[in-house]
């Protein structure tokens, strides 16, 4: 019987990167969602960097088990190039797209205070794109995508992040700051 210790590492890795990508866009889209309390804590900002952070520790551990994996064969050009893989290359490359798109995000949140925030923000939109790539990826490229809890799982995790996101988008914007209900009121005549 072969060794599939590498096997596990690399399935647990990519199980546990996508829950950690799927929490930080939860808690990004909680921070976000007009109906919080602002200012948010500092702990809640932290909670969502440390989030986001991890999940890229946690794609290194999924590429390391998948390079010393002696069954799969992934090489340097299987796991950083999309559709350079022989096995399933559409629903691999998805997975490399989502990690290039991971780092992305998570490079320019650390650079954040040293960029205009327009182009944070919009570099930071590409969560939804690692969402949505690496629960494809899982489903459609892994070895638990016949796994029913992973499915499930996969199914209410959409589902958080679907509602959380239309209930940003629908709802009601907060009043700035500098202008008081009064100034607000002229000028909407």
């Amino acid at each position: 019987m072969r060794d599939q210790t590498w096997w596990y590492v690399a399935r647990s890795g990519g199980i546990v990167a996508w829950a950690l990508a799927a929490l930080a866009v939860i808690w990004g889209l909680q921070l976000s969602t007009r109906l919080v309390r602002k200012p948010a804590p500092a702990w809640v900002l932290d909670l969502h960097r440390f989030l986001g952070g991890l999940a890229v520790v946690f794609v290194g551990v999924h590429l390391f088990g998948l390079a010393l994996d002696s069954f799969i064969g992934f090489g340097p050009a299987e796991l950083f190039v999309p559709f350079a893989s022989s096995y399933k290359p559409t629903e691999v490359a998805l997975g490399v797209v989502a990690m290039y798109l991971l780092v992305a995000v998570e490079v320019t949140s650390l650079l954040m205070k040293r960029m205009p925030r327009r182009v944070w923000h919009g570099v930071h939109y590409a969560s939804y794109a690692v969402f949505v790539l690496g629960t494809m990826h899982g489903l459609l490229a892994g070895t638990d995508r016949s796994n029913v809890v992973f499915q499930w799982g996969c199914l209410i995790v959409s589902g958080i992040v679907l509602y959380m996101t239309l209930v940003r988008i629908l709802a009601p914007k907060r009043a700035s700051r500098g202008r008081s209900a009064a100034g607000r009121a002229g000028t909407a005549s």
